[in-house]
C-alpha cells in the first residue's frame, strides 16, 4: 500500500453537563476504582454482531466474546478458545477448547455452543456461507472438542474464520446461538474479557463494561486479536459525543481518556495539550465506499451505476474528508494498495477525477428517468459525514436526481438492513468505510458477495462472482488466487458492486495517564494501563 505518511506525535445528556460544567462522567463517577471512558466512533445501539457489520458493534462484541482462533499483527492464525489439528487430506479440522473457559452467567463454555455459533454465524458472513456451502458436518464429539468434516478442501478455513472482521465468528451460549440469523438476540453472555453492563447501558448514550474476573487469558503476548487478553482496569465505559470538538475539549480537561477518530482540522487544539498524545494506532488505515442498492430502480440498471461512478473522483471525496494529503492516498485496488491481491484495473474512471459529461451521456443510454436517489447522510460520525455531501452535489452534477436524507450512523445502519423499497423506509445508496485488513481478499470483503438476499447490504445476485470466488478458496496457489483475485477487481470496476472512494488514514486521541494499548486496526480495552488511580 502506498506510504499513508501519517507523522503526528504522539450523550447527549453527557454533552450538555459537559458543555454546562465540565463535570465528571456520571457513569465513571459512580464507580470507586479503575475506569477508562472512551469516545467511539459511533454510538451503540445494534448488540448483535451477526446481524450487522457496523464497526460498533463488532468492537462491543470483542469486549464480551471470544473467538476460536484469531490473527495476528502478522495476519497468521493462532489459538484463542481452542486449538486445532488438520487432517492429512484437509478434510477434518478438530477444535479443543482450552481450559479454564466459562460464561459470564458461570456456565463452562462447551463445543455443543461452538458448533451452535459457528452455523449460526455461517449464514450470514460471506465467507462463512462459503465453508458451509462445502461442509458434511459440524458437530460436537464431547465438551470440548469440535470436528468440522468438509465434504471437499476449502484451503483458508483457518484464514476466515480467524479474521477479525467484518462478521468475526463470536462464540456465545447455545441458547442465545440458536436465535435465528434473521432475528436479533436479546441476551448478552459472553466468556470474553468484559462483562456487558445491561443495567447501565443507556442505547445511544452510554454503555458500560466491567472486567470478568473469571477470564483466563492465555500465555502469549497480545497481538491483534490474538494473544493474551489481560484486563488491568475495572471497568470501560464508552459514552457517545457525536460533535467532535466537545469530545476533544473533554479530552484536553481530562474529563474522558480516549478518543476513536480526531477530525484532523481539529488537531491542533491536542497538539497544545501536554497531557494528551495524538497518534495513529491502526498502521494499516481505511477505505472509503459507496454502496448502491441493486433491488430498485435507478441501481438496479448496471449502466446507471456505471454513470455513477464516472460521476465521483476519489480526489474529491477523500480531500474533503480529510483535508490534507497526509492522510489519505488515491487508490483504486479493491483488496487495498499494496497489499498481495492489489490490482487497480479498470479503476480509471474514478481515480482520475469526477466526469460528469460522460456520465450524463451514460444516463441518456440508460433511459434513466430521474428516479430519485435516496441517499443515506449520517450526520454524527467524523469519518462519514462528508462522502454524501460530496457525492450528492457529483450525481447531481451529472444528471442524477438526489434526495439526500440526514440521519445519525445507528439510523443508517439500522435501515441499510432493511429491503422496502426508497420511497416506504428504504434507500438506493449509502457510505461506509472498512479497515484495509477485513477487504483484503474476496473471502473477506463482505462487498464482493453476489449471493442475492444473502449478499451483504444491496444484495447483488451476481453468480459470475459467486465463479469467481469459488476460484479463488480453490486456487492452489498464491499465483493462481492473484489471478481469481484480479478477475473479480475487474469485474467490481465494471458492474460496479460497489463504488471504490480510495484509501485514509485517522488520527486517534488518549491522555496520557493510558498506557500500552495494543497497536491494532480494531480498538481493544485489554493490556491497557491507567496511570493515577
Amino acid at each position: 500500500m502506498p506510504t499513508l505518511r501519517p507523522n503526528i506525535r504522539g450523550t447527549r445528556r453527557l454533552a450538555a453537563a459537559l458543555l454546562a460544567g465540565g463535570a465528571l462522567l456520571a457513569p465513571a463517577a459512580s464507580f470507586a476504582d479503575t475506569t477508562i471512558t472512551a469516545v467511539m466512533h459511533s454510538s451503540l445501539r445494534v448488540l448483535d454482531p451477526v446481524i450487522t457489520t457496523a464497526h460498533i458493534t463488532r468492537d462491543h462484541a470483542y469486549m464480551i466474546y471470544d473467538v476460536l482462533t484469531a490473527v495476528d499483527e502478522n495476519f497468521q492464525p493462532q489459538p484463542q478458545m481452542a486449538d486445532w489439528t488438520v487432517s492429512d487430506d484437509k478434510l477434518t479440522y478438530t477444535f479443543t477448547l482450552r481450559d479454564g473457559l466459562k460464561f459470564h452467567d458461570g456456565a463452562p463454555v462447551t463445543a455443543t455452543d461452538v458448533v451452535a455459533s459457528l452455523e449460526r454465524w455461517g449464514k450470514r458472513d460471506s465467507g462463512g456461507q462459503m465453508i458451509f456451502d462445502v461442509t458434511a458436518s459440524l458437530t460436537a464429539a464431547d465438551d470440548k472438542t469440535v470436528v468440522w468434516t468438509l465434504a471437499s478442501p476449502f484451503p483458508p478455513l483457518l484464514n476466515v474464520i480467524s479474521k477479525q472482521s467484518a462478521l468475526p465468528p463470536f462464540i456465545m451460549p447455545a441458547r442465545i446461538a440458536a436465535t435465528s440469523p434473521d432475528e436479533t438476540i436479546t441476551e448478552y453472555v459472553g466468556s470474553g474479557p468484559f462483562v456487558f453492563n445491561t443495567d447501565a447501558y443507556e442505547p445511544g448514550v452510554s454503555a458500560t463494561y466491567d472486567k470478568f474476573e473469571d477470564y483466563v487469558p492465555r500465555d502469549e503476548p497480545p497481538s491483534w486479536m490474538a494473544g493474551g487478553k489481560v484486563v488491568n482496569v475495572d471497568h470501560v465505559v464508552w459514552t457517545t459525543m457525536p460533535d467532535n470538538l466537545t469530545a476533544i475539549n473533554a479530552l484536553a480537561n481530562g474529563e474522558i481518556d480516549y478518543i476513536e477518530q480526531i477530525q484532523v482540522d481539529l488537531k491542533p487544539i491536542l497538539d497544545a495539550s501536554p497531557d494528551v498524545t495524538v497518534e495513529m494506532r491502526d498502521p494499516l488505515g481505511y477505505v472509503t465506499i459507496g454502496r448502491p442498492n441493486f433491488l430498485y430502480p435507478p441501481f438496479d440498471n448496471k449502466k446507471v451505476r456505471q454513470a455513477a461512478l464516472l460521476a465521483l473522483s476519489q480526489e474529491d471525496v477523500l480531500a474533503t474528508m480529510m483535508g490534507s494529503p497526509e492522510y489519505y492516498t488515491i487508490c483504486g485496488a479493491i483488496f487495498g494498495c499494496g497489499t498481495p491481491l492489489a490490482d487497480e484495473t479498470g479503476s480509471e474512471p474514478i481515480t482520475s477525477g469526477a466526469h460528469p459529461d460522460e456520465a450524463r451521456a451514460l444516463l441518456e443510454e440508460a433511459g434513466y428517468d430521474g428516479t430519485p436517489v435516496v441517499l443515506m447522510q449520517p450526520t454524527d460520525v467524523v469519518s462519514l459525514t462528508n462522502q454524501p455531501v460530496v457525492a450528492a452535489q457529483a450525481l447531481r452534477n451529472a444528471g442524477f436526481n438526489v434526495d439526500m436524507q440526514a440521519m445519525d450512523w445507528q439510523s443508517v445502519v439500522q435501515r441499510r438492513a432493511q429491503q422496502s423499497p426508497p420511497d416506504e423506509g428504504g434507500w438506493n445508496l449509502f457510505f461506509t468505510n472498512w479497515m484495509i485488513p477485513e477487504i483484503s481478499d474476496p473471502l473477506i470483503n463482505v462487498m464482493v458477495n453476489g449471493r442475492g438476499d444473502d449478499a451483504w447490504f444491496g444484495w447483488p445476485d451476481d453468480p459470475e462472482i459467486e465463479a469467481l470466488r469459488s476460484d479463488f478458496a480453490q486456487a492452489p496457489d498464491d499465483a493462481a488466487r492473484k489471478a481469481a483475485a484480479s478477475k473479480i477487481q475487474a469485474h467490481v470496476m465494471d458492474n460496479v458492486n460497489y463504488i471504490h472512494l480510495g484509501e485514509y488514514a485517522m488520527p486517534q486521541a488518549r491522555r496520557d495517564v493510558i498506557d500500552d494499548m495494543i497497536q491494532s486496526p480494531v480498538p481493544v480495552f485489554w493490556n491497557i494501563t491507567k496511570d493515577g488511580e
